[in-house]
């Protein structure tokens, strides 16, 4: 029995290792062959990149027109930007599929279901995981893409992860992703992207005592209002909801 116990704890732990040595291979792939042709194909025009810490953990905090803002921010920020991603997005099947989980595994995307209240929880601690290990975390306060090009009510996520972890917050603006392939279109499309990195905001020591519902919606409200100074969107002033699903 105990031979058993142990072959298969070796089997898991060989499965472990060589899903890590998959992962690390495709990120050496996308980041070394796709990302230079990604930049030569679309040219984004970007600025304000001194603005992120060379090192340390650090929350990237932009807007959200598209399902391409998670594939802009990765290819711009010169460091590994780790964004979780909805988990439809690593179990289709066929070509299409396989080229999608391929992708969101390489730019070292981390699946989430959305319909899950503790997965979407369990989701802020994977992302305190992140943060300690002293990488870069990628956020979208608003919770969903804005279909209508306004800028929508923050959740107060990115709060809690920035008053737990103790971290600056970079406010990051895009402009133009929405237009590399608008909902209907089958393929992507070159499209002129702008983005723009502001200044890092430091929340340490500057709300002890505030009660942490107040304290996580004035941050909040403060990260958005540094994204709309960058962006120039017109303010919705309510949360941004899920469309139904076809």
């Amino acid at each position: 029995m105990g031979a058993v116990v142990v072959t298969v704890a070796r089997t898991a732990s060989d499965r472990t290792r060589r899903t890590r040595h998959n992962g690390r291979v495709l990120y050496s792939v996308v980041h070394r062959i796709v990302k230079p042709l990604a930049k030569t194909m679309w040219r984004p025009s970007v600025s304000g990149l001194e603005h992120v810490p060379d090192r340390g953990g650090v929350i990237l905090a932009s807007n959200h027109l598209s399902f391409a803002d998670s594939v802009v921010i990765p290819i711009v920020i010169p460091r590994k930007v780790v964004f979780l991603a909805k988990s439809d997005y690593f179990t289709g099947t066929g070509i299409k599929g396989t080229v999608n989980r391929l992708w969101f595994e390489g730019i070292d995307m981390l699946p989430v279901d959305r319909d899950d209240t503790k997965a979407a929880l369990n989701s802020l601690d994977t992302a305190l995981g992140v943060l300690a290990n002293g990488d870069a975390f990628g956020i979208y306060p608003e919770g969903t893409r804005s279909r209508d090009g306004r800028l929508y009510r923050g959740r107060t996520g990115v709060a809690h992860l920035a008053l737990t972890a103790g971290v600056p917050v970079v406010p990051v603006g895009l402009s133009g992703t929405q237009d590399i392939q608008p909902v209907g279109s089958r393929l992507p499309r070159l499209a002129k992207v702008t983005v723009t990195v502001g200044e890092p905001l430091s929340f340490t020591g500057r709300y002890v005592g505030v009660p942490l519902g107040r304290a996580r919606r004035q941050v909040t409200d403060e990260i958005m209002d540094a994204i709309r100074r960058i962006t120039g969107q017109e303010q919705a002033g309510v949360y941004n909801e899920r469309p139904p699903e076809l």
